[in-house]
Protein backbone atom coordinates (compact mmCIF):
# COMPACT_ATOMS: atom_id res chain seq x y z
CA UNK A 1 0.00 0.00 0.00
CA UNK A 2 1.46 3.38 -0.99
CA UNK A 3 2.02 6.03 1.69
CA UNK A 4 0.55 9.52 1.74
CA UNK A 5 2.71 12.63 2.04
CA UNK A 6 2.55 14.81 5.16
CA UNK A 7 1.09 17.62 3.06
CA UNK A 8 -1.58 15.29 1.68
CA UNK A 9 -2.39 14.07 5.19
CA UNK A 10 -2.78 17.64 6.42
CA UNK A 11 -5.12 18.48 3.52
CA UNK A 12 -7.21 15.38 4.30
CA UNK A 13 -7.52 16.19 8.02
CA UNK A 14 -8.30 19.85 7.35
CA UNK A 15 -11.21 18.88 5.09
CA UNK A 16 -12.80 16.20 7.29
CA UNK A 17 -16.43 16.61 8.34
CA UNK A 18 -15.46 15.61 11.89
CA UNK A 19 -13.41 17.85 14.16
CA UNK A 20 -9.97 16.63 15.22
CA UNK A 21 -7.76 17.87 18.09
CA UNK A 22 -4.21 16.56 18.47
CA UNK A 23 -2.96 16.45 22.07
CA UNK A 24 0.54 16.25 23.48
CA UNK A 25 1.47 13.86 26.27
CA UNK A 26 0.43 16.45 28.88
CA UNK A 27 -2.93 16.99 27.11
CA UNK A 28 -2.12 20.31 25.44
CA UNK A 29 -3.85 21.04 22.13
CA UNK A 30 -1.01 21.21 19.60
CA UNK A 31 -3.05 21.06 16.39
CA UNK A 32 -6.71 21.40 15.46
CA UNK A 33 -8.58 21.17 12.15
CA UNK A 34 -11.10 23.60 10.64
CA UNK A 35 -14.16 21.46 11.49
CA UNK A 36 -13.23 21.44 15.20
CA UNK A 37 -12.81 25.23 15.17
CA UNK A 38 -16.27 25.60 13.64
CA UNK A 39 -17.80 23.21 16.16
CA UNK A 40 -16.26 25.03 19.15
CA UNK A 41 -16.51 28.53 17.70
CA UNK A 42 -12.99 29.76 18.53
CA UNK A 43 -10.00 30.96 16.51
CA UNK A 44 -7.07 28.58 16.17
CA UNK A 45 -4.77 30.83 18.22
CA UNK A 46 -7.22 30.74 21.14
CA UNK A 47 -7.05 26.94 21.45
CA UNK A 48 -3.46 26.05 20.54
CA UNK A 49 -1.40 25.20 23.69
CA UNK A 50 -4.62 25.16 25.76
CA UNK A 51 -5.16 22.24 28.12
CA UNK A 52 -7.79 19.92 26.63
CA UNK A 53 -9.97 19.76 29.80
CA UNK A 54 -10.41 23.55 29.72
CA UNK A 55 -11.71 23.35 26.12
CA UNK A 56 -14.58 21.15 27.33
CA UNK A 57 -14.95 22.83 30.74
CA UNK A 58 -18.01 21.85 32.72
CA UNK A 59 -18.64 18.61 30.83
CA UNK A 60 -18.40 15.03 32.03
CA UNK A 61 -15.40 14.52 29.78
CA UNK A 62 -13.51 17.40 31.38
CA UNK A 63 -14.31 16.23 34.91
CA UNK A 64 -13.22 12.65 34.17
CA UNK A 65 -10.01 13.89 32.55
CA UNK A 66 -9.10 16.09 35.53
CA UNK A 67 -9.85 13.29 37.97
CA UNK A 68 -7.70 10.70 36.18
CA UNK A 69 -4.89 13.00 35.09
CA UNK A 70 -5.00 11.78 31.49
CA UNK A 71 -7.41 11.64 28.56
CA UNK A 72 -10.30 9.61 29.97
CA UNK A 73 -11.42 8.51 26.51
CA UNK A 74 -8.30 6.41 25.89
CA UNK A 75 -7.58 5.11 29.39
CA UNK A 76 -3.98 6.33 29.45
CA UNK A 77 -1.52 7.73 26.94
CA UNK A 78 -0.39 5.02 24.52
CA UNK A 79 -1.76 2.27 26.75
CA UNK A 80 -2.92 0.65 23.51
CA UNK A 81 -2.30 2.41 20.21
CA UNK A 82 -5.40 2.74 18.07
CA UNK A 83 -9.05 3.79 18.51
CA UNK A 84 -10.45 3.82 22.04
CA UNK A 85 -13.56 1.81 22.78
CA UNK A 86 -15.32 4.52 24.77
CA UNK A 87 -17.59 6.97 22.98
CA UNK A 88 -19.01 9.89 24.94
CA UNK A 89 -21.91 12.24 24.19
CA UNK A 90 -21.67 15.69 25.79
CA UNK A 91 -23.45 19.04 25.68
CA UNK A 92 -21.09 21.97 25.21
CA UNK A 93 -21.58 25.72 25.00
CA UNK A 94 -20.46 27.20 21.69
CA UNK A 95 -18.47 30.46 21.73
CA UNK A 96 -21.63 32.31 20.61
CA UNK A 97 -23.56 30.99 23.62
CA UNK A 98 -25.61 28.33 21.82
CA UNK A 99 -25.61 24.70 22.93
CA UNK A 100 -23.78 22.09 20.88
CA UNK A 101 -24.34 18.32 21.12
CA UNK A 102 -21.09 16.44 20.56
CA UNK A 103 -20.10 12.82 20.18
CA UNK A 104 -16.45 12.27 21.18
CA UNK A 105 -13.95 9.47 20.92
CA UNK A 106 -10.16 9.32 20.83
CA UNK A 107 -7.27 7.52 19.18
CA UNK A 108 -3.96 6.75 20.87
CA UNK A 109 -1.13 7.56 18.48
CA UNK A 110 2.09 5.47 18.33
CA UNK A 111 4.62 6.22 21.08
CA UNK A 112 7.32 7.19 18.57
CA UNK A 113 5.32 10.27 17.49
CA UNK A 114 7.44 13.29 18.42
CA UNK A 115 4.58 15.51 19.57
CA UNK A 116 1.00 14.31 19.11
CA UNK A 117 0.10 11.37 21.36
CA UNK A 118 -3.72 11.46 21.25
CA UNK A 119 -6.23 12.49 18.57
CA UNK A 120 -9.66 13.49 19.91
CA UNK A 121 -12.46 13.21 17.34
CA UNK A 122 -15.58 15.39 17.53
CA UNK A 123 -18.84 14.87 15.66
CA UNK A 124 -21.44 17.65 15.79
CA UNK A 125 -24.79 16.02 16.56
CA UNK A 126 -26.75 19.22 17.26
CA UNK A 127 -28.97 19.01 14.19
CA UNK A 128 -29.28 15.25 14.55
CA UNK A 129 -30.42 15.54 18.18
CA UNK A 130 -32.89 18.29 17.32
CA UNK A 131 -34.39 16.21 14.53
CA UNK A 132 -34.56 13.11 16.74
CA UNK A 133 -36.53 15.06 19.33
CA UNK A 134 -38.87 16.39 16.67
CA UNK A 135 -39.50 12.94 15.19
CA UNK A 136 -40.50 11.28 18.47
CA UNK A 137 -43.97 9.77 18.12
CA UNK A 138 -44.67 11.68 14.91
CA UNK A 139 -47.30 10.40 12.51
CA UNK A 140 -45.62 11.46 9.29
CA UNK A 141 -42.38 12.68 7.74
CA UNK A 142 -42.84 14.45 4.46
CA UNK A 143 -45.00 12.17 2.33
CA UNK A 144 -44.43 9.15 4.59
CA UNK A 145 -47.35 8.22 6.86
CA UNK A 146 -47.33 5.88 9.85
CA UNK A 147 -47.01 5.65 13.64
CA UNK A 148 -45.89 2.01 13.95
CA UNK A 149 -42.58 1.08 15.51
CA UNK A 150 -40.95 0.29 12.11
CA UNK A 151 -41.95 3.72 10.83
CA UNK A 152 -40.73 5.52 13.96
CA UNK A 153 -37.38 3.77 13.47
CA UNK A 154 -37.39 4.73 9.77
CA UNK A 155 -38.09 8.41 10.57
CA UNK A 156 -35.17 8.54 12.98
CA UNK A 157 -32.91 6.78 10.49
CA UNK A 158 -33.89 9.24 7.75
CA UNK A 159 -33.20 12.29 9.91
CA UNK A 160 -29.85 10.97 11.10
CA UNK A 161 -28.89 10.23 7.51
CA UNK A 162 -30.15 13.62 6.30
CA UNK A 163 -27.65 15.33 8.61
CA UNK A 164 -24.78 13.68 6.70
CA UNK A 165 -23.48 14.32 3.17
CA UNK A 166 -22.60 10.71 2.31
CA UNK A 167 -24.23 8.67 -0.47
CA UNK A 168 -27.35 6.70 0.42
CA UNK A 169 -28.75 3.41 -0.91
CA UNK A 170 -32.47 2.94 -0.26
CA UNK A 171 -33.62 -0.68 -0.53
CA UNK A 172 -37.19 -1.95 -0.41
CA UNK A 173 -39.97 -3.65 -2.31
CA UNK A 174 -41.89 -1.97 -5.12
CA UNK A 175 -44.54 0.38 -3.80
CA UNK A 176 -43.07 0.61 -0.29
CA UNK A 177 -42.25 4.33 -0.56
CA UNK A 178 -38.55 4.51 -1.52
CA UNK A 179 -38.99 7.73 -3.47
CA UNK A 180 -40.79 9.32 -0.52
CA UNK A 181 -37.81 8.39 1.66
CA UNK A 182 -35.44 10.00 -0.84
CA UNK A 183 -37.52 13.19 -0.87
CA UNK A 184 -37.61 13.28 2.94
CA UNK A 185 -33.81 12.92 3.01
CA UNK A 186 -33.42 15.89 0.69
CA UNK A 187 -36.02 18.09 2.40
CA UNK A 188 -34.44 17.57 5.84
CA UNK A 189 -30.85 18.09 4.72
CA UNK A 190 -28.67 21.18 4.35
CA UNK A 191 -29.36 20.88 0.60
CA UNK A 192 -33.11 21.39 0.96
CA UNK A 193 -32.93 24.74 -0.86
CA UNK A 194 -31.01 23.15 -3.74
CA UNK A 195 -32.44 21.16 -6.65
CA UNK A 196 -33.92 17.69 -6.22
CA UNK A 197 -33.59 15.71 -9.45
CA UNK A 198 -34.87 12.18 -10.09
CA UNK A 199 -33.79 9.80 -12.85
CA UNK A 200 -35.73 6.56 -13.41
CA UNK A 201 -32.87 4.36 -14.63
CA UNK A 202 -35.12 1.53 -15.84
CA UNK A 203 -37.22 3.78 -18.07
CA UNK A 204 -34.48 4.74 -20.53
CA UNK A 205 -32.39 2.81 -23.04
CA UNK A 206 -28.63 2.77 -22.32
CA UNK A 207 -27.65 5.47 -24.84
CA UNK A 208 -30.49 7.75 -23.70
CA UNK A 209 -29.70 7.19 -20.02
CA UNK A 210 -26.05 8.10 -20.58
CA UNK A 211 -27.02 11.37 -22.24
CA UNK A 212 -29.65 12.03 -19.59
CA UNK A 213 -27.17 11.57 -16.75
CA UNK A 214 -24.03 13.17 -18.13
CA UNK A 215 -25.32 15.53 -20.84
CA UNK A 216 -23.95 15.85 -24.37
CA UNK A 217 -22.16 18.26 -26.66
CA UNK A 218 -23.64 19.56 -29.89
CA UNK A 219 -23.24 16.90 -32.60
CA UNK A 220 -22.34 14.14 -30.10
CA UNK A 221 -24.84 11.85 -31.85
CA UNK A 222 -27.57 12.01 -34.46
CA UNK A 223 -30.21 14.47 -33.32
CA UNK A 224 -27.95 16.29 -30.86
CA UNK A 225 -28.54 19.69 -32.48
CA UNK A 226 -27.45 21.62 -29.38
CA UNK A 227 -25.41 21.07 -26.24
CA UNK A 228 -27.33 19.91 -23.19
CA UNK A 229 -26.48 19.63 -19.51
CA UNK A 230 -27.17 16.27 -17.85
CA UNK A 231 -28.99 15.49 -14.62
CA UNK A 232 -25.75 15.54 -12.61
CA UNK A 233 -25.14 19.16 -13.61
CA UNK A 234 -28.80 20.04 -13.05
CA UNK A 235 -28.58 18.66 -9.51
CA UNK A 236 -25.44 20.67 -8.63
CA UNK A 237 -25.76 21.94 -5.07
CA UNK A 238 -28.64 19.55 -4.38
CA UNK A 239 -29.63 15.89 -4.54
CA UNK A 240 -29.82 13.38 -7.40
CA UNK A 241 -32.02 10.29 -6.98
CA UNK A 242 -31.01 7.36 -9.18
CA UNK A 243 -34.17 5.27 -9.00
CA UNK A 244 -33.99 1.56 -9.92
CA UNK A 245 -30.19 1.68 -9.90
CA UNK A 246 -30.04 -2.11 -10.26
CA UNK A 247 -31.18 -1.81 -13.89
CA UNK A 248 -28.19 0.13 -15.27
CA UNK A 249 -25.81 -1.57 -17.71
CA UNK A 250 -22.15 -2.44 -16.92
CA UNK A 251 -20.99 0.41 -19.17
CA UNK A 252 -23.07 2.97 -17.27
CA UNK A 253 -21.86 1.47 -13.98
CA UNK A 254 -18.24 2.21 -14.97
CA UNK A 255 -19.01 5.82 -15.89
CA UNK A 256 -21.09 6.35 -12.77
CA UNK A 257 -18.27 5.02 -10.60
CA UNK A 258 -15.88 7.54 -12.11
CA UNK A 259 -18.29 10.40 -11.36
CA UNK A 260 -18.59 9.28 -7.73
CA UNK A 261 -14.80 9.02 -7.39
CA UNK A 262 -13.82 12.24 -9.17
CA UNK A 263 -16.91 14.35 -8.42
CA UNK A 264 -16.88 15.58 -12.00
CA UNK A 265 -18.66 14.72 -15.25
CA UNK A 266 -17.84 14.77 -18.94
CA UNK A 267 -20.62 15.36 -21.42
CA UNK A 268 -20.85 12.95 -24.34
CA UNK A 269 -18.70 14.22 -27.19
CA UNK A 270 -16.54 16.43 -24.92
CA UNK A 271 -13.13 16.03 -23.29
CA UNK A 272 -13.82 18.75 -20.73
CA UNK A 273 -14.47 17.80 -17.10
CA UNK A 274 -17.03 19.76 -15.09
CA UNK A 275 -16.93 19.76 -11.28
CA UNK A 276 -20.19 18.91 -9.51
CA UNK A 277 -21.40 19.06 -5.92
CA UNK A 278 -24.20 16.52 -5.75
CA UNK A 279 -25.43 14.16 -3.06
CA UNK A 280 -26.29 10.80 -4.60
CA UNK A 281 -29.27 8.78 -3.40
CA UNK A 282 -29.79 5.46 -5.15
CA UNK A 283 -32.91 3.31 -4.79
CA UNK A 284 -33.64 -0.27 -5.79
CA UNK A 285 -36.11 -3.09 -5.24
CA UNK A 286 -33.45 -5.64 -6.20
CA UNK A 287 -30.93 -7.40 -3.96
CA UNK A 288 -27.75 -5.62 -5.08
CA UNK A 289 -25.62 -7.71 -2.72
CA UNK A 290 -26.68 -10.88 -4.55
CA UNK A 291 -26.15 -9.15 -7.91
CA UNK A 292 -22.60 -8.31 -6.86
CA UNK A 293 -21.93 -11.96 -6.00
CA UNK A 294 -23.40 -13.00 -9.36
CA UNK A 295 -21.16 -10.54 -11.19
CA UNK A 296 -24.10 -8.45 -12.42
CA UNK A 297 -23.27 -5.31 -10.45
CA UNK A 298 -19.86 -3.81 -9.74
CA UNK A 299 -18.73 -4.35 -6.17
CA UNK A 300 -16.80 -1.06 -6.01
CA UNK A 301 -19.85 0.89 -7.21
CA UNK A 302 -22.08 -0.96 -4.75
CA UNK A 303 -19.97 0.10 -1.78
CA UNK A 304 -19.64 3.65 -3.13
CA UNK A 305 -23.42 3.93 -3.20
CA UNK A 306 -24.11 2.02 0.01
CA UNK A 307 -22.27 4.28 2.43
CA UNK A 308 -25.50 4.85 4.36
CA UNK A 309 -28.07 2.09 3.64
CA UNK A 310 -31.76 2.53 4.44
CA UNK A 311 -34.24 -0.35 4.35
CA UNK A 312 -37.90 0.62 3.81
CA UNK A 313 -40.26 -1.81 5.60
CA UNK A 314 -43.04 -3.41 3.50
CA UNK A 315 -46.64 -2.60 4.42
CA UNK A 316 -47.29 -6.09 5.81
CA UNK A 317 -44.63 -5.41 8.49
CA UNK A 318 -46.47 -2.27 9.67
CA UNK A 319 -50.10 -3.36 9.76
CA UNK A 320 -50.72 -0.90 12.61
CA UNK A 321 -50.35 1.92 10.06
CA UNK A 322 -53.15 0.75 7.76
CA UNK A 323 -55.94 2.63 9.56
CA UNK A 324 -53.97 5.90 9.56
CA UNK A 325 -52.77 5.42 6.00
CA UNK A 326 -56.24 4.56 4.71
CA UNK A 327 -57.77 7.58 6.42
CA UNK A 328 -55.14 9.88 4.88
CA UNK A 329 -55.42 8.37 1.40
CA UNK A 330 -59.23 8.37 1.42
CA UNK A 331 -59.26 12.00 2.52
CA UNK A 332 -57.12 12.96 -0.50
CA UNK A 333 -59.25 10.89 -2.88
CA UNK A 334 -62.49 12.39 -1.58
CA UNK A 335 -61.18 15.87 -2.35
CA UNK A 336 -60.06 14.79 -5.82
CA UNK A 337 -63.39 13.12 -6.63
CA UNK A 338 -65.37 15.89 -4.87
CA UNK A 339 -67.24 13.32 -2.81
CA UNK A 340 -68.88 13.63 0.59
CA UNK A 341 -66.88 12.10 3.39
CA UNK A 342 -66.55 8.32 3.15
CA UNK A 343 -65.07 6.01 5.76
CA UNK A 344 -64.19 2.33 6.12
CA UNK A 345 -66.43 -0.01 8.07
CA UNK A 346 -64.68 -1.99 10.79
CA UNK A 347 -65.03 -5.19 8.73
CA UNK A 348 -63.47 -3.45 5.73
CA UNK A 349 -60.60 -2.15 7.86
CA UNK A 350 -60.00 -5.62 9.24
CA UNK A 351 -59.99 -7.04 5.72
CA UNK A 352 -57.23 -4.59 4.79
CA UNK A 353 -55.23 -5.63 7.85
CA UNK A 354 -55.63 -9.32 7.03
CA UNK A 355 -54.47 -8.96 3.42
CA UNK A 356 -50.88 -9.74 2.36
CA UNK A 357 -49.81 -6.53 0.59
CA UNK A 358 -47.45 -7.73 -2.13
CA UNK A 359 -47.76 -4.35 -3.85
CA UNK A 360 -47.38 -2.42 -0.58
CA UNK A 361 -48.72 1.15 -0.24
CA UNK A 362 -49.15 1.52 -4.00
CA UNK A 363 -51.52 -1.47 -3.98
CA UNK A 364 -53.39 -0.01 -0.98
CA UNK A 365 -53.89 3.24 -2.93
CA UNK A 366 -55.34 1.32 -5.87
CA UNK A 367 -57.57 -0.73 -3.58
CA UNK A 368 -59.05 2.30 -1.85
CA UNK A 369 -59.62 4.11 -5.14
CA UNK A 370 -61.37 1.03 -6.54
CA UNK A 371 -63.60 0.83 -3.44
CA UNK A 372 -64.41 4.54 -3.52
CA UNK A 373 -65.65 4.20 -7.10
CA UNK A 374 -67.74 1.14 -6.19
CA UNK A 375 -69.59 2.61 -3.21
CA UNK A 376 -72.49 5.05 -3.39
CA UNK A 377 -72.87 5.34 0.38
CA UNK A 378 -70.81 6.95 3.14
CA UNK A 379 -69.30 3.62 4.13
CA UNK A 380 -66.88 1.31 2.33
CA UNK A 381 -67.64 -2.35 3.06
CA UNK A 382 -65.56 -5.43 2.29
CA UNK A 383 -67.62 -6.23 -0.81
CA UNK A 384 -66.52 -2.92 -2.35
CA UNK A 385 -62.92 -4.14 -2.52
CA UNK A 386 -61.27 -5.88 -5.51
CA UNK A 387 -61.99 -9.65 -5.72
CA UNK A 388 -58.50 -10.70 -4.60
CA UNK A 389 -58.93 -8.92 -1.25
CA UNK A 390 -62.44 -10.29 -0.73
CA UNK A 391 -61.13 -13.79 -1.46
CA UNK A 392 -58.17 -13.50 0.92
CA UNK A 393 -60.04 -12.79 4.13
CA UNK A 394 -62.91 -14.18 6.13
CA UNK A 395 -65.02 -11.37 7.57
CA UNK A 396 -65.59 -11.75 11.27
CA UNK A 397 -68.96 -10.60 12.58
CA UNK A 398 -68.06 -11.02 16.24
CA UNK A 399 -67.61 -7.92 18.35
CA UNK A 400 -64.16 -7.24 19.75
CA UNK A 401 -64.73 -5.70 23.15
CA UNK A 402 -62.56 -2.79 24.21
CA UNK A 403 -62.86 -1.49 27.79
CA UNK A 404 -64.43 1.97 27.89
CA UNK A 405 -61.74 3.18 30.27
CA UNK A 406 -59.08 2.53 27.61
CA UNK A 407 -60.68 4.97 25.16
CA UNK A 408 -59.13 8.41 25.40
CA UNK A 409 -58.59 11.27 22.99
CA UNK A 410 -55.08 9.87 22.41
CA UNK A 411 -56.10 6.24 22.04
CA UNK A 412 -55.66 4.74 18.54
CA UNK A 413 -57.88 1.73 19.32
CA UNK A 414 -61.40 1.34 17.98
CA UNK A 415 -64.60 -0.61 18.53
CA UNK A 416 -65.32 -3.47 16.17
CA UNK A 417 -68.89 -2.85 14.97
CA UNK A 418 -70.82 -6.05 14.17
CA UNK A 419 -71.97 -6.43 10.58
CA UNK A 420 -75.68 -6.27 11.48
CA UNK A 421 -75.44 -2.95 13.34
CA UNK A 422 -76.24 0.17 11.32
CA UNK A 423 -74.34 3.41 11.77
CA UNK A 424 -77.03 5.30 13.70
CA UNK A 425 -77.36 2.46 16.22
CA UNK A 426 -73.59 2.28 16.60
CA UNK A 427 -73.36 6.03 17.28
CA UNK A 428 -76.18 5.90 19.85
CA UNK A 429 -74.64 2.90 21.62
CA UNK A 430 -71.15 4.39 21.68
CA UNK A 431 -72.37 7.78 22.94
CA UNK A 432 -74.14 6.00 25.78
CA UNK A 433 -71.09 3.90 26.64
CA UNK A 434 -68.78 6.94 26.62
CA UNK A 435 -71.22 9.02 28.70
CA UNK A 436 -71.73 11.43 25.81
CA UNK A 437 -68.00 12.09 25.22
CA UNK A 438 -68.02 12.98 21.53
CA UNK A 439 -64.24 12.91 21.15
CA UNK A 440 -64.07 9.38 22.57
CA UNK A 441 -67.09 8.38 20.47
CA UNK A 442 -65.45 9.62 17.26
CA UNK A 443 -62.24 7.76 18.13
CA UNK A 444 -64.10 4.57 18.96
CA UNK A 445 -66.02 4.64 15.68
CA UNK A 446 -62.94 5.58 13.63
CA UNK A 447 -64.43 8.94 12.63
CA UNK A 448 -63.20 12.50 12.73
CA UNK A 449 -65.05 14.84 15.11
CA UNK A 450 -66.35 16.74 12.09
CA UNK A 451 -67.82 13.56 10.61
CA UNK A 452 -69.45 12.65 13.94
CA UNK A 453 -71.15 16.04 14.25
CA UNK A 454 -72.35 15.70 10.66
CA UNK A 455 -73.84 12.25 11.40
CA UNK A 456 -75.48 13.52 14.60
CA UNK A 457 -77.27 16.20 12.60
CA UNK A 458 -78.25 13.74 9.83
CA UNK A 459 -79.73 11.26 12.32
CA UNK A 460 -81.37 13.94 14.50
CA UNK A 461 -79.13 13.09 17.46
CA UNK A 462 -77.53 16.51 17.84
CA UNK A 463 -80.18 17.60 20.39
Amino acid sequence: MSTISLQGLNILIENLEEGVLFLSKDRQVIAINKAALNILGYEREKLINTQCPSVFLGTECSRACEKRGHCSLVGGINHNAGPAKEVRDIELQHADGSNVSLRMWAINLPADESLARVAVILKNRTLERKLEEEVSERLHLGGLIGHSQPMQALYKHILRTAASVANVLIEGESGAGKELVARALHDNSDRAQGPYIRVHCAALAENLLESELFGHARGAFTGADSARAGRFEAADGGTLLLDEIGEISPAIQVKLLRVLQEREVERLGENKSRKIDVRIIAATNRDLGSMVKAGKFREDLYYRLRVLPIKVPPLRERIDDIALLSDHLLSNMIKRYKRDEVHLSQNALQALKDYHWQGNVRELVNTLEYALVQTDSITIETYHFPPEIQASTTTKAAITTIPIESITTESPRYYQRPAHEDEKTAIMRTLQETNGNKTATAKALHMSRTTLWKRLREYGLDK
